[in-house]
């Protein structure tokens, strides 16, 4: 089986959005196309099959054509509960899989060869989990998480209290595969304004 046809993705677009003014980021133009239809164009080809994890209405997405899969837990409690819902509908829908790969929907500027990279990593390290890092820093939302988390996660969502991702992924069996950022950061998120505004000479730039 290939890297791609064991590994399902999902882009986590459940949060608030708050330093945005709320409502879906994701959907905001960049040099004319939303943030998540850069997200689908990178993340598409790297794995078998792609989910959106969001939370509300889903026909606000109807023109992705993607499954949108909410969080199983009530209370937005961040992204892992997203990754636990991919995990639950990967082992339902896709029992196959091995791996599901989280991407981030404001991140627009990610590596594509990120999957490659983290499948290689995990199975040489014999990990549960790859996270990619870059300059010395962690980016928890870009990680590749084995189909056998799943129980783990929800034990934690149970509680009803989660940390922050990278302070739950930092106690798991992982492996960091660190990324070129040289040129250009490949994990600039968008957050604010601002950083939109930052992002539309980037967008001119990388392909």
């Amino acid at each position: 089986m290939s890297i791609s046809e064991s590994v399902v993705g999902v882009i986590l677009a459940g949060g608030l959005a708050r330093r945005m003014g709320g409502g879906d980021k994701c959907l905001l133009p960049l040099a004319g196309k939303t943030l998540l239809q850069r997200t689908i164009e990178r993340a598409q080809p790297q794995v078998s099959k792609l989910l959106l994890n969001a939370n509300g209405s889903s026909l606000r997405f109807a023109r992705t054509r993607l499954p949108v899969i909410p969080d199983l837990f009530p209370n937005n409690l961040g992204p892992l509960a997203g990754i636990h819902a991919g995990l639950c509908w990967m082992q339902n829908d896709n029992p196959d899989a091995e791996w599901l790969v989280s991407f981030a929907s404001d991140t627009p500027f990610f590596p594509t060869d990120l999957v490659e990279r983290l499948f290689i990593a995990a199975n040489s390290q014999h990990a549960q989990l790859a996270v990619a890092t870059a300059k010395g820093r962690s980016h928890p939302i870009f990680a590749l998480w084995h189909a056998s988390l799943i129980s783990k996660i929800a034990d934690q969502l149970e509680q009803g209290r989660v940390p922050r991702l990278q302070d739950w992924i930092a106690q798991q069996k992982v492996v960091e595969v660190d990324f070129e950022a040289d040129a250009y950061d490949p994990f600039f998120n968008i957050n604010t304004p601002q950083d939109l505004y930052a992002a539309e000479p980037l967008a001119a730039q990388i392909k």
